[in-house]
């Protein structure tokens, strides 16, 4: 075939080819890691350690294109290219495959990366490999013409798979039929990535003589710049997972929080390598500036980014223009054609190690959680190793940066250990118990997830044996278990905290608490004694608790508790008509469930009244003020019975408040929910926990 006939097929399958390969990429992310979110616990760690695959199956995919554009012909390359592509179809449908090979005592990460491997790693490996392959036999058909906007297309279709799987796929079409979905696409691109294969195996003109004469007599890029490629790859991809952490842990780890960082992400790959690069050094450099500034000041005094209409905007937009600086410098080195490969590989080496870093490294290597300062400091050391060709005002401002995140960075760690007896960290979260005294110098502990509050205890007795923070007397989980019977009664509580619950048993009583993390469980035992102190018999069942609960004869509870937060987030598949439908299988016909909803992002009890309502139940919410003398602070709970009788026995001087429902609220699904309907308002000043 002659080669004008081949590069005319070629202009007209590559891109379609490349831009179908990196939406099916960027789609299958968000879908199956919400595939197998409920799996662990709704934890906002699995999408770090989801992103940790996603990163490394990159490098692997362009190490691939990489070994095998230098080392085979084209004709060898094409077959070996066509082989995998039949053996991947193997995989298909996607699902979430050894998911019975989970132990409850195992790491979640590593059991997250061995799952993903299982279920779908040739298919991803060589999605990512397209777009480096595409390029290499695009520049061997078509020499005179620089291949890169196709790393801009499929950055392109990236943003778009990744923009349209929260806003139009995951609302409207149920999650094993995305994954039905998907599994047909990647039929349709395995027959078209084939016939490109097939048709690049004709190139047998070896690349080095298809260059330009720039490419012959380009150097080999030096070791620094490598470096410097190295560098700025694994910092954006710091910013990416350290960002992303901050607001899954702050409101809720769900795909619309998943997918917008990471779009972001992609955007500024789009703008520094399309035809015309979209990046000017003089604006960008200032933008970081404000831009470093704003995050460093956001976690030097956080009250100013308590509202999640004020912190999503301030921290994606700072990461953006990170992103930005960082891959507008990479736009800037990459290297000839000649080079492309390996350019790239060393990109996707950087976003690796960044990600390993960030998701898997950070949760053992530090007790709280320092990734975002790092990665400020990390930002600003790379701006001067940048632009210190431009002299010594640059050099001298940046530096001043650099030392500027440093203090940050002290300062964050300095204001964390204050008053710190306890101090641990997971993948379920980074915990910590703080002493204090009152203004009797009595002295008190506190449980923190993050920055919010999940218990407190006094020290010695009797105040010791009090319920304190969220479940006083008064409040709606405190009068459920005061009044919801007489004699003997069966509580069960997702989420353990403090074990707080337990100071309302008596020894007739049985108390069964779920909790996934066993930090929280070791710290109840130790540092708090609500559970050696109880005269109720006590159970405590380890893992995440609707996995439990469905493995469990009905425990005929007479009081169901949901209180399973990690920091202000909450655990969607802990909210939804399949949880309840459960929770009413484990509940006596007239018993309890008092569901915890104070949060300072999410109007949850709207949610929860629907699922009632849905539930054929009735529900009140039921509110109490603060009390700092007994450690008391208001909270919101909503009751969820058949019982009628309860609810209308409740005395008139509880503070019971209406619940007013968004319109068009719909119940949330296994398949479904929807965060933008029950946004809180702005808030600008200092909130109570929680």
């Amino acid at each position: 075939m002659p080669v004008l006939a081949i590069t005319r097929l070629h202009a007209l399958l590559f891109p379609f080819t490349v831009f179908l390969a990196a939406f099916l990429l960027f789609l299958i992310e968000p879908l199956f890691a919400k595939l197998i979110l409920p799996r662990f616990g709704g934890a906002a760690a699995v999408w770090a350690a989801c992103l940790v695959f996603f990163q490394c199956a990159l490098l692997l995919g362009y190490l691939y294109a990489d070994v095998t554009s230098r080392r085979l012909t084209s004709q060898r390359q094409a077959q070996l290219h066509i082989v995998l592509l039949v053996l991947s179809l193997l995989f298909l449908p996607i699902a979430p495959r050894f998911l019975q090979a989970q132990r409850a005592n195992g790491d979640p990460a590593t059991t997250i990366l061995l799952l993903l491997t299982a279920s779908i790693g040739l298919p991803f490996v060589l999605l990512s490999a397209t777009s480096p392959l595409a390029q290499v036999w695009y520049a061997r058909a078509s020499p005179l013409r620089e291949p890169y906007h196709l790393f801009a297309l499929s950055n392109l279709a990236s943003l778009l798979a990744l923009l349209s799987y929260p806003l139009l796929i995951e609302p409207h079409i149920a999650a094993h039929k995305q994954a039905t979905l998907w599994s047909a696409l990647f039929v349709i691109f395995v027959l078209l990535c084939a016939a490109v294969a097939w048709l690049a195996r004709h190139g047998s003109i070896p690349v080095a003589a298809t260059q330009t004469e720039q490419s012959e007599t380009a150097a080999v890029p030096k070791l620094r710049v490598k470096l410097l490629w190295l560098g700025l790859a694994a910092c954006s991809s710091m910013l990416l997972l350290s960002v992303t952490n901050k607001l899954l842990e702050d409101v809720a780890p769900v795909p619309l929080l998943w997918v917008l960082p990471l779009a972001l992400y992609l955007m500024t790959f789009a703008l520094a390598f399309s035809r015309r690069i979209f990046y000017w050094r003089w604006l960008s450099v200032r933008f970081l500036a404000v831009a470093l500034g704003s995050l460093g000041y956001a976690i030097y005094e956080p009250m100013y980014t308590e509202s999640v209409q004020v912190s999503v905007p301030v921290f994606c937009v700072g990461l953006f223009l990170c992103c930005w600086f960082c891959h507008g410098e990479l736009a800037l080195r990459r290297p000839v054609p000649r080079y492309a490969t390996a350019f790239y590989l060393m990109i996707s080496l950087g976003g690796a190690l960044g990600a390993i870093f960030v998701g898997l490294a950070a949760p053992h290597l530090f007790t709280a959680i320092y990734e975002l300062p790092l990665a400020l400091v990390f930002t600003a050391v790379l701006a001067v190793a940048a632009l210190w060709p431009l002299g010594w005002l640059i050099r001298l401002f940046w530096v001043a940066a650099a030392a500027a995140m440093v203090f940050v960075l002290v300062r964050n760690v300095r204001e964390y250990d204050q008053n710190t007896i306890v101090r641990v960290r997971s993948f379920y979260g980074a915990l910590r118990v703080r002493q204090f005294s009152n203004w009797l110098k009595e002295p008190y502990r506190t449980l923190y997830n993050g920055k919010i509050e999940h218990g407190a205890q006094y020290v010695n007795p009797p105040a010791s044996l009090l319920p304190t923070t969220y479940y006083g007397p008064d409040s709606g989980v405190g009068l459920a278990l005061t009044r919801c019977c007489a004699d003997a009664k069966r509580v069960g509580a997702i989420g353990l905290g403090t074990g707080t619950l337990a100071a309302y048993g008596k020894s007739s009583d049985y108390f069964r608490f779920y909790e996934i993390n066993p930090q929280v469980v070791k710290i109840a035992q130790t540092s708090f004694s609500y559970l050696r102190d109880s005269p109720a018999r006590i159970d405590i069942v380890l893992g995440d608790a609707r996995l439990s609960l469905q493995s469990e004869a009905p425990q005929q509870f007479d009081v169901l508790v949901v209180d399973a937060f990690s920091g202000d987030a909450i655990p969607v598949h802990l909210l939804t008509r399949e949880a309840f439908a459960l929770y009413l299988r484990h509940l006596k016909p007239d018993g309890v469930l008092a569901v915890h909803t104070s949060n300072t992002y999410l109007n949850l009890p709207p949610v929860v009244q629907v699922l009632a309502t849905d539930a054929g139940c009735d529900a009140q919410m039921i509110t109490n003020e603060d009390d700092h003398r007994k450690l008391i602070d208001s909270s919101d709970w909503v009751l969820v019975t058949r019982n009628r009788r309860f609810l209308d026995s409740i005395d008139s001087t509880v503070m019971t408040e209406p619940i007013s429902v968004p319109p068009n609220l719909r119940v949330w699904t296994d398949d479904f929910n929807n965060l933008f309907q029950i946004l809180r308002p702005v808030k600008f000043k200092q909130s109570s926990p929680r």
